[in-house]
């Protein structure tokens, strides 16, 4: 069979042209553009929730997944009448709100969807996010390190939700009312960083430079900052199996669940089941503890 070079799809009044439907982009799972553009528009209602009215950041792979590939900041000409675009810092950066922008990027093999992690025209945070880095590829404790950053931020009183980034670490979303300013974010991030730090000396390091890290697990309180981009919630990654950053229940943490087992090919049924974890967490009292570490 010939291989079809371009299709069209029709999306809320859009006609999209798709190019290399059979194009493998993740070829270890065989997952096609055909494919992905499907699963893009399945997961559109989660993904879209954490990228509308934000500066997005995308990692291309044109070649597919393991190729090479490069960051996009500025939206690639020529730019569709139906895609919101916004001027930042002398980026013209996309934004994403909608359906026909997700798939015309997934035709693009925009593989990575990394939103600000504020709104547009806005210097404040939407929710607060600790980023758990692991040093190794293959880092056995992450969930166990998940936990214990889950359960600290419970004895403070708040709820979190842990996310596979769908890389190598974890994520912890604590949602939060808008107002609680980035620093702010990073005086509790420290607090916390440091005490887990000094309980599992073994487990956590604050330290920044790689080289000086050894084996343990960096506790990231400082990639949540403007300027800077985090994986959104429910975004793909160009990982072999076509991982997607997946909110996990804190059961599943401590049953030790693998960021592996969350990937494009299952990830749809599990939200059809079980739905956004994070929608489902009310913003949580972050000005107490404010309060508390500035009488400190």
């Amino acid at each position: 069979m010939p291989h079809k070079v371009k299709g069209s799809i029709k999306i809320e009044g859009v006609e999209l042209t798709v190019t290399n439907p059979d194009k493998l982009l993740w070829p270890e799972a065989g997952i096609t553009k055909a494919i992905y553009l499907q699963k893009l528009a399945a997961l559109a209602p989660y993904l879209l929730t954490y990228t509308h009215n934000r500066l997005l950041t995308t990692i291309r792979y044109p070649h597919g997944a393991g190729d090479t590939f490069f960051y996009q900041k500025n939206a690639p000409e020529p730019v569709p009448d139906f895609v919101q675009t916004q001027d930042h810092e002398g980026i013209r950066y996309i934004v994403m709100n909608g359906l026909p922008e997700l798939l015309w990027l997934g035709n693009l093999a925009a593989l990575e969807f990394h939103p600000s992690l504020h709104a547009i025209n806005s210097t404040l945070p939407c929710e607060w996010m600790i980023d758990l880095d692991p040093s190794m590829e293959h880092e056995p404790r992450i969930m166990q390190a998940a936990l214990i950053v889950g359960e600290t931020l419970s004895s403070l009183g708040l709820q979190s939700v842990p996310k596979t980034s769908g890389a190598t670490g974890v994520q912890i979303i604590v949602p939060i009312t808008p107002g609680v300013t980035f620093d702010e974010l990073r005086d509790i991030g420290h607090f916390v960083g440091k005490y887990v730090t000094q309980k599992h000396p073994d487990l956590f390091t604050l330290e920044r430079l790689k080289k000086d890290r050894g084996d343990r697990i960096y506790f990231d309180y400082l990639q949540h900052y403007g300027g800077k981009t985090l994986a959104a919630p429910y975004t793909p990654r160009a990982k072999p199996r076509g991982t997607v950053s997946t909110p996990l229940t804190w059961d599943e943490v401590r049953r030790d669940v693998s960021i592996q087992d969350y990937h494009l090919m299952n990830i749809i049924e599990r939200l059809t089941t079980i739905g956004d974890l994070i929608a489902a967490v009310p913003p949580q009292p972050i000005e107490l503890i404010l309060k508390h570490l500035k009488k400190k």
